[in-house]
């Protein structure tokens, strides 16, 4: 259950709110909030649904930390102060930067329980907002917001924040293996197999899949291949909601923004016109595809000047089906053999007629078959058939069909 603040600009928020909050436990904030509400009911109202960006609009009221943290009940968002997180990073020390993006500077940094009592010990990351860059307070908010209520395994975890003067700064869980556009493109030693390429994208889709489907859908707006971090198993979680957007709601089709993103990554109708929708993090997400597929970056100046666009390089030998090969990144080993395709389809022919109902179809790396009907009563029972030469395996319309390795 999150509480909503009444509706307020987000430039509001109190720069001075320099005292973090006490992180205290579900129920005590629930009684809490429960008596400020019945003190000051035009202050708070209780909501079932997931407090936005949106909901800090339309008013002139200030509001502080505490009531932000009073917001976000049951996330257990931290917040530090400046001082803290300075000896976390000894000091933001350049031996400890990690690397740089849109917000702002981001060091390694490491909390224990003697600087903060209820945080386990472990590393972290702590991103810096560059008060001289073109992001600001907004995009704070906004990852606080959203990281600080949605979780999901492919969604990386956001621990705390700090808010004091004009100082912004954001702390996450680290991840080890950094984020996946450099391992693809600046990975001299070895290139990511295409088993790992797989895990990272579906993953990456599964958690689109999270955030779209929310009661308030989510946008990414800035999806791409510098905002999916990697854990020490490969395991893809998204990052970077500063740009992020509720989607519409209801009848609407759309929002219209200002255009923001990052080049190459974007939906040419979102470019053209400004209207938001979920489709446009799906034409992101199969730019990142693209990028695993052929290990090449969206834009490269230094490629010769019909290939310097990868959507436009790529995009006649994704229609033609005996080209596919050359969008393939060469420096891959392994790739398949008509004869492994062969193998791999070979045991459809196991199969009898589906007599009704769509199915998936799955061949596991040993080679044994399998599959599920999806509307029948026998939903969820794999079953394995016995060959039978007489009959050809036919797909009801609309099936689904996946080989897993």
């Amino acid at each position: 259950m999150a509480f909503i603040l009444k509706k307020m600009r987000c430039k509001t928020i109190r720069p001075d709110c320099v005292k973090p909050s006490i992180i205290l436990p579900r129920s005590v904030k629930v009684k809490k909030i429960a008596s400020e509400s019945r003190m000051d009911v035009s202050r708070l109202q209780i909501s079932l649904q997931r407090l936005s960006v949106s909901d800090f609009s339309n008013s002139s009221s200030l509001i502080s930390l505490n009531d932000l943290s009073s917001s976000l009940v049951g996330s257990n968002l931290h917040f530090f102060t400046l001082q803290e997180l300075q000896v976390m990073t000894n000091n933001f020390s350049r031996d400890e930067l990690l690397g740089r993006g849109g917000f702002g500077k981001v060091y390694k940094g490491f909390i224990d329980d003697r600087l903060k009592p209820g945080l386990k010990a472990q590393p972290v990351a702590v991103k810096v907002l560059d008060l001289n860059g073109s992001q600001g307070h907004d995009e704070w908010l906004a990852e606080v917001i959203f990281l600080g209520q949605l979780k999901h395994p492919h969604l990386v975890k956001l621990i705390g924040c700090c808010c004091e003067d004009e100082h912004r700064l954001l702390v996450y869980e680290y991840m080890p293996l950094g984020n996946l556009e450099n391992k693809l493109f600046e990975n001299y030693y070895a290139p990511l197999p295409w088993l790992t390429r797989i895990k990272i994208a579906i993953g990456t889709a599964e958690c689109l899949a999270f955030l779209h489907g929310e009661a308030k859908p989510v946008i990414c707006r800035d999806l791409k291949s510098s905002n999916i971090l990697l854990d020490k198993d490969y395991v893809a979680k998204l990052s970077d909601f500063g740009l992020a957007k509720d989607g519409p709601q209801g009848d609407d089709t759309h929002i219209s923004t200002r255009v923001m993103g990052t080049e190459g990554y974007a939906a040419p109708e979102y470019l053209q016109t400004g209207h938001l929708t979920t489709m446009c993090d799906v034409y992101s997400f199969g730019v990142v595809l693209l990028e695993l597929l052929t290990g090449k970056k969206i834009v490269d100046r230094n490629r010769p000047r019909k290939e310097r666009y990868l959507v436009e390089w790529a995009r006649p030998m994704l229609k033609d089906f005996n080209k596919l090969e050359q969008i393939l990144d060469p420096r891959l080993e392994g790739q398949p053999t008509m004869s492994n395709v062969v193998k791999t389809l070979e045991p459809l022919l196991d199969l009898n007629d589906i007599p009704r109902g769509p199915f998936v179809f799955i061949v596991s790396p040993e080679g044994n078959t399998s599959f599920v009907l999806n509307n029948s009563d026998e939903k969820g029972e794999e079953k394995e058939e016995k060959k039978d030469d007489k009959r050809q395996p036919s797909v009801t319309k609309g099936s689904t069909t996946t080989a897993s390795d």
